[in-house]
């Protein structure tokens, strides 16, 4: 990775002091050679006619070699002021609040950090593909021997290619409607059949897979693989979806792990933006990293930030979610069923209850009792009767007996019959010579004198 040639460029008679430097402490200049960044430099100062036997070789261990470099580095004033222009790639904001990212040319690259300080005081969106200008000082990482631009501003210079063409395809497949909200379909929210169009060696379709495992085992997964990035990535992922649009998936998962603008570039590529809006199953598409976005993300039916955020989109209904919903099925089954059983039975006991009523047999016992009850009433009105003559015949019996001649009798009188014939003799003439005499406990005869 080497340093842009209109930062390093400062003349031969700069470097040529080093070489001296070098060579008056013996150091072994084909060491400084392997350093990209001083390629610029050892390469003009390298002698056809310098001899080995002339210098002895210097032991260094690479932590002093790269604090040596980093100090010539840092001491030179003029690498501690510069201002670099390129494109922006690479761009990441971790949550440290430091931006790392990547300036590039046409020929060369270079890695720079802008520290959280700066960048709380930055005031331009940056993005990925944009044209820059970066000032700030040179610096050498000891921990990966790189070395990297620390920079303190930040401003544009206009956009780069790529992010011109970024723009120029957007909004021309958006003044087609390509992008339109009323153009996304709804994703099912419980698929059975989920095709994946991704590399088939990569990080990010092992994460789907698990993340499909685990959410929804239940759906079968088609995979067509296909490169995600060069230039036979477009025409292989246009191919991709619609071999998988063959087997009639519910929906197709399109995803890469995160890269540099160019990287994701095969996602802004205009054939494979009109293949997913022409899909007949919908497109859920998770390129890159949450602040990555490609033209396929406006034209699926839904964007996910990750794959992983994919495979959980896709799978909104999850395997736990089902779980719950047959449990709460169950319980609703078993609740209703029950209700049921409770309904039916107070039908039926009122069907029972109006079948004893309409029943002969209960008639029947209804008679019987009836006529158990006149039985007792005829028993009851007989006694009271027979009770009542009794009364009635013990009160003439009492009158009877009350006339009655015995009681008479009893109270010490008699009565005197003839004898002869019988006749009660009631006045002395009726008298004959033998009458009989009745007393209260018996009879005798008696001959009247005279």
């Amino acid at each position: 990775m080497g340093l842009p040639v209109e930062v390093l460029h400062r003349g031969w008679g700069y470097f040529s002091r080093y070489v001296d430097t070098y060579t008056s402490k013996n150091v072994n200049i084909s060491y400084l050679s392997t350093f990209p960044s001083l390629t610029f430099l050892v390469k003009p100062c390298i002698l056809t006619s310098m001899q080995p036997s002339l210098f002895s070789a210097q032991q260094w261990t690479v932590s002093k070699l790269t604090f040596y470099i980093r100090n010539l580095i840092e001491s030179d004033v003029s690498l501690q002021d510069v201002t670099v222009t390129g494109e922006i790639s690479n761009l990441s904001r971790p949550a440290s609040g430091h931006i790392y990212f990547t300036l590039k040319d046409a020929n060369a690259s270079l890695k720079c950090i802008l520290w959280k300080t700066a960048a709380a005081r930055l005031r331009l969106s940056m993005q990925e593909g944009m044209a820059v200008e970066v000032h700030g000082k040179i610096g050498i990482y000891e921990v990966s021997g790189q070395y990297q631009l620390y920079a303190d501003q930040i401003k544009p210079v206009g956009e780069g290619a790529l992010y011109q063409e970024f723009l120029r395809l957007k909004a021309l497949l958006e003044s087609e409607g390509l992008f339109d909200a009323e153009r996304k379909r709804p994703i099912p929210e419980l698929p059975r059949r989920i095709g994946i169009v991704t590399s088939a060696t990569g990080a990010a379709l092992r994460d789907m897979l698990n993340t499909l495992r685990r959410r929804l085992p239940l759906a079968e997964v088609m995979l067509a693989p296909s490169p995600v990035q060069g230039v036979e990535a477009p025409a292989a992922l246009v191919k991709a979806i619609q071999l998988l649009n063959y087997q009639l998936p519910d929906v197709i998962l399109l995803a890469r792990g995160g890269g540099s603008i160019e990287d994701l570039w095969a996602f802004n590529d205009e054939r494979l933006v009109r293949a997913v809006a022409a899909s007949n199953a919908p497109v859920i598409c998770g390129v890159g990293h949450e602040t990555d976005f490609t033209l396929c993300d406006f034209a699926a039916d839904l964007r996910a930030p990750t794959p992983t955020a994919a495979a959980e989109l896709a799978t909104q209904v999850t395997l736990s979610d089902l779980a719950a919903t047959v449990r709460d099925a169950n319980r609703r089954l078993i609740a209703s069923t029950l209700n049921l059983l409770t309904a039916q039975r107070s039908g039926l006991s009122a069907l029972a209850a109006s079948l004893r009523y309409a029943s002969p047999e209960r008639r029947l016992r209804s008679e019987r009792q009836r006529l158990d009850d006149f039985s007792r009433r005829a028993l009851s009105a007989l006694v009271h009767h027979t009770q009542l003559q009794a009364s009635h015949v013990d009160g003439l019996a009492r009158r009877l007996e009350s006339l009655s001649p015995l009681a008479v009798l009893a109270r010490g009188y008699a009565v005197l019959t003839r004898k002869a014939d019988g006749r009660v003799v009631s006045h002395v003439a009726d008298a004959s010579h033998e009458m009989r005499v009745r007393v209260s406990d018996g009879e005798f005869v008696v001959t009247r004198d005279g």
